[in-house]
Parts: structure tokens; C-alpha cells; sequence
């Protein structure tokens, strides 16, 4: 092997700021020292020698004065030493020096101490001489029969290890362990025994398990995980075995160790596609999330679950299993109640909704009692849109849903309500037969809203649905009622004198005319409210209390304003159509005219904190116009138009939303072509079974960090664009980089070419890295022959996705010359955030909730050759790996401008905001180019910095 392919086993981390000690005083304090200074000595020597150091005179010297020592922690340094001395000659043959070393392990092997006896022998393990272990053969052999289990189980692994380098220096490896597994005792050398077996011996493996199979369940959980293995494996390769060690499985499931239970869960569903092994599977799944504490634990459990929820077959059993899995709410962590509702809602069918349903409610009920943690808004708000969801699927549920709900309007957060409300309007419009039922629960909880967007929002639903003559006369007496006396203007200037009186408070003018059944609370609203306001401005103190509405206008918040405007002008309208009586008629009107009025007086007087501004006197104006000329045009507008276009919005919402779901099950459905050949289990080559992934296998190569991407077909288009070059064709040194990267890691496999006639010495590739980039370990030095070359890997860890620069040189001695140290910089390879960046949804509120949250925005000017709008979104959605969340329907079409929201959230859990606004300019002809901004917004500095750059990099469109 190479020096550059010699493994490391061991990392040690060392302060770059320390100086490094000089052989001479090392040498020194090996051979005279006491035992605390060569143990120090010792470690510097280590370490030097993980740094590149060679240092062969020191082996010497080791060998002689510290391989004799009997102190422990020198002995276990000592074979992080001998793990990676350079144990051969430059041309491969053994040191004389190791024959000492192999004799002083053969002695410790036979050490009384077990400990010693132990590390010893997972020394061994990690040994690639066979010369060095085959005079150590007889002394492994023995640790098989010692009495203590630390030094059995060890003695296994390494004989292992050996039999899988070199088979030849004990052949006789698997026969021997099946005896030593026979009869041995311990759980941890019992497993260790039959996992080699598994991978040396299968038939063996096997034929054990078959004499105690009865007695699985009573095996210590770390042996019962390799025979859930063994199963796996052996039903794999030939499924005619199933039949034999399905039992196996199912008694596992109840096993007490939750490890085994996941994997025997895992097994059994794909040995099986029986609805009883997956609803045993499920359930077992079910289990271990409400028993484990981990929510990391919970999350992946869960994962499981949608993976079994996406097999067609496998969907049917879950829907029967929708009540256990919400049980899974009872955890506090909102990720994984997110995910559970999620599961549920998918797997809800006509047969389990109105349990799901009973459920919900009371979660959403408990969430009301609970002291307010901050999660328990956002917990609220994912049920109410679950149940949303619910109503829109099963229509016959909105009656039972509704009332509920309607309750959280007056919530104090607005989020939760925001989301009730849009559930109240899409109902309200959909179910007819709801209508009155709506109308009625919103006139009840009117007064207690708290924010000005659900009061909008009410004020809204209650124009445009109340439509018999009683509900009209409440929506007025409720505006009365949260509005306070009128004139507004001259009542607040009274409070503000101290002139105001009790009789006069309760002596309303228009109070009279509005007498109904809920009338009576006109008056004592008036009196309730003016008394403690004149003895709170006489004290000057406190603020007075106010009614809502009232409140809300003298903030200057006059949107509302012309809401209500419009709320009054529809109902009105409608009032008009309902009574023949004119007196009535034009008693309304007026009423509704006054309320107009003394808000404009309001709006343009100085009471306010912020003036009204002009669109708002613009719609009130409307208003007041509309209802004092009463055309059928314009009643028609009010009262259909406005509908329509909620029906419109509302039918093209549910049409993507189908979209979606189709695209989904498209995506889930397996189409098998007519044409595609036909695969026999049976006759299908050894070598072809792989195709059916080994989970397992797979599961190992995910923990390690190297599963391999599914490379483009064109290999051009995949590794070769990745390739660096770091230096030119006429130095010294050639070398180019492939840049592969794995999520969390970066490995630099660089190519360097000797490209002169002398041999280079100590050739190393000296890196440094900037960005939130860290370099993991030095690369070691090379020997390059002439016209040599070699390959060199680095490791690099990403924090996060700010822009990386890895940059640095090869330095190197040219062999004979005198002269200092050669050096070739290379060239900087910049890491792109693309291999971070993944798109991703969130709703329209979130992203304008994100959007106001980020402190860190980064303009982006558009300059690019690109002549179509939607051409250059496309681009720009393919260049930076981004969602666009801005539906089709709202980009279909031509007008000359764009815009755009794109979403998408790295790796690392960043998530990364942009509004493109873009237009057309088409003064300058057909040919111009796209003009416009993109606006990024993140949380991190790096990231949106990042992602301007990557957008002003690829805003040109390349010619090919």
C-alpha cells in the first residue's frame, strides 16, 4: 500500500499552537525518563507520527527501553503506536525490529491481567501483516478457553478478522467457533460467535439456530439483533427459508429491548406482505413511538410508518390503525406531532373520520386549558387545519367541526385564528346548509376578537351571509356595539374635557331604532364603557377602555374602516330588498350612512394616531354613494360579485389541490411497461439478486456516510463537471481535484502528476480552508517518481452553507538538490451551496411570517440575455435549486410583469426566502431582455449572501 492509503484508525486531536518537540529530547526522555515521562514522551511521538512525521530512530529505542514495561496505560499506548508505525521497508518487506514486538504480544497474550490479555488480542484486530500474526496463532487459539468473557469475546473477533485478511492462518476458523458457541454461556461472546458465523459460515450459522429457536426469546437482546439479521439475510438470498423462521420473527416483536422490536419489525414487513404481518409490524412501530422518551427515536419510527403508508397493498391495514397512531399526539415535541396528524389525515377514511374527528376536538379543547408554552399556538394551528382538511374531504363532518372552532376566533394568537377563519369562509361558502348555524356562532363571538385581521375577516363573512332580516339587524347591533357612541369625534372630545355625563351616555339617539334581542346591550355597552373611561381621564393615568372597533380606529388602523364600510353598504342593500316598509328602509340606510360619516369625521380629525389614508376615504366614499343611489348594478356587484370571486378562488384552490394528490398517487404507482421483461426468482443469477437492496447493507452505508448517489447516466454530466483544476499543464507538479460531496462531509480526491524528470520527496498537499469549512486531517506526504503520479484525499466537514474556499499548495524536496523547499499554489475550489440547498413548500402565512422575521436581505439586480419572464423563472428555479410556492394559475398569462415567491431550506435546516419581480420591458422590442430585482432573505448572513452570488453567476443563459 501506499502511504497515502494506509488507514488511520485513530484521530488525535492536537493544539496547533504547541511547539514540536525535537527527536533528540524525545529519545532522551524514552530511554532515562521515569515511567510518567515516557508515557508523555510516548503520546508527542504518536501524534507527530499521525501528522506525517517518519521518525525511524526512535523504534529502536521504544522497543528497548518502553516495550518492557509493565504499566497499563504505556501498553494500551503502545498499540496506538504499533497500529501505525510504518511496519515494512519502502520496498514492502517486514522490519527486522518487528520480529521483538511480534515475541513481546505473544507474551502478552498469555499475561495473567485480562485486560491486557483483551486490548491485545482487538489489537490484533486492526493488524494487516500475516507475518506478524501467524507465530500468534496458537497463543489467540488459547484466549478462546479463558475464564473471563472480556478476553473470549475478543479472542473471537480477532480470529475473525484474521480468518476474513487471511483465510490461510486458520482454516479451520468457522468449525471452531460453532464448537466455541455450543457451549459457551456469555451473551457478548455468544454474539460475537454467531455474527462471524453469519459472515464466514452461513450453514453453520444456521444450523445452530435452528437447535434453539424455540428458545430465542430468552437470548440477551444484543444476540437476538444478530439472529433478526441472520433471518434477514438468509430469507433474502433464498425466499423458500421464509416459511422456516417467520415464527422467529413474530416472537421477536415481543421481545423487551425496543432495538430488536424495530428491527424485527422492519424484517417481518419485507419477508411478508400479509395484512397480518404489516398490522403487527404497524403496530409494534405504534408502540415504540409512545414508549420511547427520544424524539429523534419517535421521528424515525414514524418515518417507517409513511414508508409502509406508501406501499398500495400496505395503506388498507394502516387506515384500520388511524386511532393508535394518534395516540402518538400525546407527545409534547410539535415535529412529531406535525408529522402524526400528517400520517393520519392521509390514512383517514370515510370509516375512521368521525372518531379522528372526536379526537381532534378534544386536542384542540385541551390546548385551550393548557398554560401557553410556545408551541402550543403552532400545535393548535396544525389542528385546526387537520380538521380543515377533514371538513373539505368528508363534507358531513363541517357541522360537528365548526362550533367548536368558531370558539378560537377570539384567541389571542392571531395565527390559530387567521387559519379558523379561512376553515369558517371556505365553509360558509361550500355547505349551504351550514350557513345559519355559521352565522349564528359568529355573531355571538363578534364582540370578543381580539386582532384586527380576524375582525376584517368577520366583518366580511357576516356582509356577505347574512340574509334574512333578523341577522341583519344583529350584524348592525353588534357594529353599534363595538363601535361606541356616535359621534365619534365629539364623544372622545367630551371624555378628553371631563364633560361627559352618565344620562347623556345612556340617551344614544340611534339606540332606540335598533331595539331587538340583543339591543338592550346598546345601552348598557354605553353606560358600562363611558363611566370607568371618565374616572380613569380624570386620574389620567391608564388608557380608557374602549370597544373594539373603536379601539382599532383610534390606533389609525382604518383598513377596518373601509371593511366595515362595505360589510354595511352589502347588508343594507340587501335590508332594502327585504323590507317593503320605506320608512324602515331609509331608517337603515341612514343608520349605516351615519356609521360612514362619523368615521370619515374621525379619519380626517386628530384624534387618531395615524390619519386616514386616501384609498380608505376613496372606499368609503364608494360607499356612502352606492347606498345613497341604490342602482341594481351596483346591488348586484355587492351582493354576486364578490361571492363569485370567493367561489372562483375557492374552486381553483381544490383543482391544484387534486393536482397535487394526482401527481402523488402517480408518483406511488409502480407502471410496469407491456414490453419490460419478466424476472423468475428462480432463474436469476447469484450476482442479480443484489438488485433487491440488502436493508441492512444499506443501513450500514448510511451510518458510515458513503451511499452513493445515483450518478447521471451521461458520466460526463455527472463526475467529470465536478473535476477542479488546480494547477496548469506547465508546472512542476500537475494536480486536479474531484470534489465529491456527501451531505455533511467533503472528500477532495485530488490527482497529483510528477511532470519532471527527478524523483520529489516528501511531496504534501498543504490545504487551508475558509467559510464555515474544516479540514479533518493532514494529508500525508509522497514519494513521486519521475513522471509519477498518485492520488491524495482530504476530508472536509460543512457547518453550514455559506460559501466555502478550500485553497493551498504542494510543497516538496526535489532528491539531490540543496536547494530550499519547491512550491506550487493552487489554484481556490469553491464549494457550491447547490449540493445543500433542497426545495421545499410552506404555506403562504409562514413564508410572510419568515419573510418579516429575517434581518438579512441581499438585492439581486436581474441581468441576463433571457428575453421571456417565464423562461427566466424557470432558470432561475433550476439555478438555485428553489420551489416556486406561486401557483401556475397566477403565472399563466401575459402582462408584460412577474412575481414570484421561492422557497426551499438547506440541509442544515436554514431555510432561504426569494420574491423575484420582474417585467418585460417591451418598449425596447421584442428582443429585450428580462429587467427587474430578486430579493433574498435568511436568517444567516452566509446564506443569503451565498445564494445572491449563485443567482448573479447563473442569470445568463449559456449558449450551447
Amino acid at each position: 500500500m501506499t502511504a497515502a492509503e494506509n488507514v488511520c484508525y485513530t484521530l488525535i486531536n492536537v493544539p496547533m499552537d504547541s511547539e514540536p518537540p525535537s527527536e533528540i529530547t524525545l529519545k532522551a526522555d524514552l530511554e532515562k525518563g521515569d515511567a510518567k515521562s515516557k508515557t508523555e514522551a510516548l503520546k508527542k511521538v504518536i501524534i507527530m507520527i499521525l501528522n506525517g512525521e517518519k521518525l525511524p530512530g526512535l523504534l529502536m529505542t521504544i522497543i528497548r527501553f518502553v516495550l518492557p514495561l509493565q504499566d497499563h496505560t504505556i501498553k494500551k499506548l503502545l498499540l496506538v503506536f504499533w497500529e501505525i508505525v510504518p511496519k515494512t521497508t519502502p520496498d514492502g518487506k517486514l522490519l527486522q525490529e518487528m520480529i521483538l514486538v511480534c515475541d513481546a504480544y505473544r507474551k502478552d497474550l498469555q499475561h495473567p491481567n485480562e485486560f491486557i490479555r483483551g486490548s491485545t488480542l482487538r489489537f490484533l484486530c486492526k493488524l494487516k501483516e500475516a507475518e506478524l500474526l501467524e507465530p500468534l496463532m496458537p497463543a489467540i487459539r488459547a484466549c478462546l478457553d479463558h475464564r473471563h468473557s472480556y478476553v473470549r469475546r475478543n479472542a473471537v473477533l480477532a480470529i475473525y478478522t484474521i480468518y476474513r485478511n487471511f483465510e490461510h492462518l486458520i482454516p479451520d476458523a468457522p468449525e471452531l467457533i460453532h464448537d466455541f458457541l455450543v457451549n459457551e454461556k456469555d451473551a457478548s461472546c455468544k454474539r460475537n460467535a454467531f455474527m462471524m458465523l453469519i459472515h464466514a459460515d452461513q450453514d453453520r450459522a444456521l444450523d445452530y439456530l435452528s437447535t434453539c429457536i424455540d428458545q430465542v426469546q430468552t437470548f440477551g437482546d444484543i444476540l437476538q439483533l444478530v439472529i433478526v439479521e441472520l433471518i434477514y439475510k438468509v430469507c433474502h438470498a433464498n425466499p423458500s427459508e421464509r416459511a422456516r423462521f417467520i415464527r422467529c420473527i413474530y416472537n421477536l416483536l415481543q421481545s423487551s429491548s425496543p432495538a430488536v422490536r424495530y428491527e424485527a419489525a422492519g424484517t417481518l414487513v419485507t419477508l411478508s406482505s400479509a395484512p397480518t404481518a404489516v398490522k403487527a409490524a404497524a403496530q409494534c412501530y405504534i408502540d415504540l413511538i409512545i414508549k420511547e422518551s427520544d424524539n429523534n427515536v419517535k421521528l424515525i419510527v414514524l418515518d417507517r410508518l409513511v414508508e409502509l403508508k406508501d406501499h398500495p397493498s400496505h395503506e388498507r391495514v394502516l387506515q384500520d390503525l388511524v386511532m393508535d397512531i394518534l395516540r402518538v399526539l400525546s407527545t409534547p415535541d410539535l415535529e412529531v406531532r406535525k408529522k402524526t396528524l400528517q400520517l393520519a389525515l392521509e390514512l383517514v377514511s370515510s370509516r375512521n373520520v368521525e372518531e379522528l374527528v372526536i379526537v381532534l376536538k378534544k386536542e384542540v379543547i385541551k390546548t385551550n386549558n393548557v398554560t401557553e408554552h410556545e408551541d402550543t399556538d403552532k400545535y393548535r394551528q396544525l389542528l385546526v387545519r387537520t380538521l380543515h382538511s377533514c371538513s373539505v374531504r368528508f363534507p358531513d363532518m363541517a357541522a360537528n367541526v365548526i362550533p367548536v372552532l368558531m370558539e378560537f376566533l377570539s384567541d389571542s394568537s392571531e395565527a390559530a385564528s387567521a387559519d379558523v377563519l379561512e376553515f369558517v369562509r371556505e365553509a360558509v361558502q361550500r355547505f349551504d346548509h351550514l350557513r345559519p348555524l355559521i352565522v349564528e356562532k359568529m355573531l355571538e363571538v363578534f364582540h370578543a376578537i381580539k386582532s384586527v385581521k380576524i375582525y376584517r375577516g368577520a366583518l366580511w363573512i357576516m356582509g356577505e351571509y347574512c340574509s334574512t332580516k333578523e341577522d341583519i339587524n344583529s350584524v348592525m347591533t353588534e357594529v353599534r356595539r363595538s363601535l361606541g357612541e356616535v359621534p365619534i369625534v365629539e364623544t372622545e372630545l367630551k371624555k378628553e374635557s371631563g364633560e361627559v355625563k352618565a344620562e347623556e351616555d345612556v340617551s344614544v339617539g340611534p339606540a332606540q331604532k335598533l331595539v331587538t334581542e340583543m339591543g338592550t346591550y346598546v345601552t348598557q355597552s354605553a353606560l358600562s364603557s363611558s363611566r370607568p373611561a371618565k374616572k380613569e381621564e380624570e386620574s389620567s393615568t391608564v388608557a380608557p377602555y374602549r370597544p373594539p372597533l373603536r379601539g382599532f380606529l383610534l390606533d389609525g388602523d382604518f383598513y377596518v374602516a373601509a371593511s366595515l364600510a362595505t360589510t354595511l353598504t352589502k347588508i343594507a342593500l340587501r335590508y332594502v330588498a327585504l323590507v317593503q316598509e320605506k320608512r324602515k328602509q331609509n331608517s337603515f340606510v341612514a343608520e349605516a350612512m351615519l356609521l360612514m360619516a362619523t368615521i370619515l369625521h374621525l379619519g380626517k380629525s386628530s384624534l387618531p394616531k395615524k390619519p386616514i389614508t386616501d384609498d380608505d376615504v376613496d372606499r368609503i366614499s364608494l360607499c356612502l354613494k352606492v347606498l345613497s343611489e341604490c342602482s341594481p348594478l351596483m346591488n348586484e356587484i355587492f351582493n354576486k360579485e364578490c361571492r363569485q370571486s370567493l367561489s372562483h378562488m375557492l374552486s381553483a384552490k381544490l383543482e391544484e389541490e387534486k393536482l397535487s394528490q394526482k401527481k402523488e398517487s402517480e408518483k406511488r404507482n409502480v407502471t410496469v411497461q407491456a414490453d419490460d421483461p419478466i424476472s423468475f426468482m428462480q432463474l436469476t443469477a447469484k450476482n442479480e439478486t443484489a438488485s433487491k437492496e440488502d436493508q441492512f447493507q444499506l443501513s450500514l452505508l448510511a451510518a458510515m456516510g458513503t451511499t452513493q448517489r445515483k450518478e447521471a447516466a451521461d458520466p460526463l454530466a455527472s463526475k467529470l463537471n465536478k473535476v477542479t483544476q488546480l494547477t496548469g499543464f506547465s508546472d512542476p507538479v500537475y494536480a486536479e481535484a474531484y470534489v465529491h460531496v456527501n451531505q455533511y462531509d467533503i472528500v477532495l480526491d485530488v490527482l497529483v502528476v510528477n511532470q519532471t524528470g527527478d524523483t520529489l520527496q516528501n511531496c504534501t498537499l498543504e490545504l487551508a480552508t475558509l467559510g464555515d469549512l474544516k479540514l479533518v486531517e493532514k494529508p500525508s506526504p509522497l514519494t513521486l517518481a519521475p513522471h509519477d503520479f498518485a492520488n491524495i484525499k482530504a476530508n472536509v466537514k460543512v457547518a453550514s452553507t455559506e460559501n466555502g474556499i478550500i485553497f493551498g499548495n504542494i510543497v516538496y524536496d526535489v532528491s539531490g538538490a540543496a536547494s530550499d523547499r519547491n512550491c506550487v499554489v493552487l489554484s481556490d475550489i469553491h464549494i457550491d451551496i447547490m449540493d445543500y440547498i433542497q426545495p421545499a413548500s410552506c404555506s403562504d402565512t409562514e413564508f410572510r411570517q419568515m419573510w418579516a422575521e429575517f434581518e438579512w436581505e441581499n438585492k439581486v439586480t436581474v441581468n441576463t440575455n433571457i428575453t421571456d419572464l417565464n423562461e427566466y423563472l424557470q432558470h432561475i428555479l433550476k439555478s438555485t435549486n428553489m420551489k416556486c410556492l406561486t401557483p401556475e394559475k397566477a403565472l399563466s398569462g401575459y402582462c408584460g410583469f412577474m412575481a414570484a415567491n421561492l422557497y426551499a431550506r438547506s440541509i442544515f435546516g436554514e431555510d432561504a426566502l426569494a420574491n423575484v419581480s420582474i417585467e418585460k420591458p417591451i418598449h425596447l422590442g421584442p428582443e429585450a431582455p428580462v429587467t427587474g430585482h430578486i430579493r433574498i432573505r435568511a436568517k444567516s448572513q452566509g446564506m443569503a449572501l451565498s445564494l445572491g452570488d449563485k443567482i448573479n453567476l447563473s442569470q445568463k443563459k449559456s449558449c450551447i
